[in-house]
């Protein structure tokens, strides 16, 4: 783990596009295809591993490094989304969590949990 906070994630990200003159083109569409873009690649490594491969890709030095690298692109392509469209990306996280924390409280021993998507 590193000690750099998202903020600091999101400067360096913008002075990188700036230097790039690539400001123009990370509109929130653009920005949100790209995320969507890398998140597949991220899918495609695991696409055919059976539940025990996938569980286990991290022991592969060449699998962990592009594992890695592709979570690097989609955390990148998001920070940029978020700057763009004045998001603050942890207060959303904090607020997801609050929300589904009370759709979805601890169920009581004799009630089953709910399995449904946390959307």
């Amino acid at each position: 783990m590193t000690d750099i906070d998202v903020a600091e994630l999101q400067r360096r990200l913008v002075a990188f596009a700036a230097a790039r003159d690539w400001g123009q083109y990370h509109t929130p569409k653009n920005l949100a295809a790209a995320l969507s873009v890398e998140a597949s690649e991220l899918l495609e490594i695991f696409q055919w591993l059976t539940p025990e491969q996938s569980a286990a890709i991290m022991e592969d030095p060449e699998s962990a490094h592009r594992v890695a690298d592709e979570v690097a692109d989609v955390l990148a392509y998001l920070l940029q989304f978020c700057e763009v469209l004045g998001i603050d990306p942890t207060a959303a996280l904090v607020a997801k969590l609050e929300r589904n924390e009370k759709r979805f409280p601890l169920p009581s021993a004799a009630e089953p949990p709910d399995r449904h998507s946390a959307e």
